[in-house]
């Protein structure tokens, strides 16, 4: 499982949520950062437009991490499929991504996540749930009144997301990574003769024309 995922999950949703929004055709309303004014006055009730759009960082990963990543429980899933589970929640509500993912699955689809979806889970590759769930998601989105308008950013969020969440499977742990060897421990090039050396011998030629040169005058 990806405990630590939530920061990075987080930046690549931001990616494509952008700053501020108030299109007309977005039933959302007025949006900062992703987050809609209906969403963040459930944290500050009674929020206008102007302190939505002046949202601090602290109620921006308040709001991300109680609303979205807890609530599809990301710190449970699998690295990559945290990611695609939780921008599907932030897009179109924690409710319908988890639902999505249940019905791939075949389990009871009530919307959230827990021991017996875990379970499921934990049966299948990620990348492979990651493609399901994303298709299935890009699928949900066409059928959507406002596609016409929003479809070309919709498809290209979606398709950035199926990549840089199957690229999380792949990724091997940091930890894993061997530290570079210190310059000094690194064993000198065969055939070379080292600097020190030929710094050695030319010091020593260098004496020898001295003394030469002090018998001959």
């Amino acid at each position: 499982m990806a405990k630590n995922n939530f920061q990075l999950a987080l930046e690549a949703t931001l990616v494509h949520e952008g700053g501020w929004s108030d299109h007309p055709s977005d039933p959302g309303g007025a949006t900062m950062k992703g987050v809609t004014l209906a969403t963040y006055r459930r944290y500050r009730p009674g929020a206008t437009k102007e302190q939505l759009r002046a949202i601090t960082d602290a109620d921006l990963h308040r709001i991300y991490r109680d609303g979205y990543w807890d609530a599809v429980r990301g710190d449970d899933l699998p690295a990559g499929l945290d990611l695609a589970l939780f921008d599907f929640a932030v897009n179109s509500g924690p409710g319908r991504a988890v639902i999505t993912l249940q019905t791939i699955l075949g389990v009871a689809a009530d919307g959230k996540v827990g021991p017996i979806t875990l379970a499921a889970i934990a049966k299948h590759p990620a990348s492979l749930l990651i493609n399901e769930l994303c298709s299935h998601r890009l699928a949900f989105l066409e059928r959507l009144s406002n596609w016409p308008t929003f479809g070309k950013g919709w498809s290209r969020r979606v398709a950035a997301v199926r990549a840089e969440a199957l690229s999380m499977t792949q990724s091997p742990p940091r930890e894993a990574v061997p530290p570079a060897k210190p310059i000094d421990s690194l064993p000198p090039e065969r055939g070379r003769t080292p600097a020190f050396v030929i710094a050695a011998i030319v010091l020593a030629a260098l004496v020898a024309a001295f003394f030469i040169t002090q018998v001959r005058f």
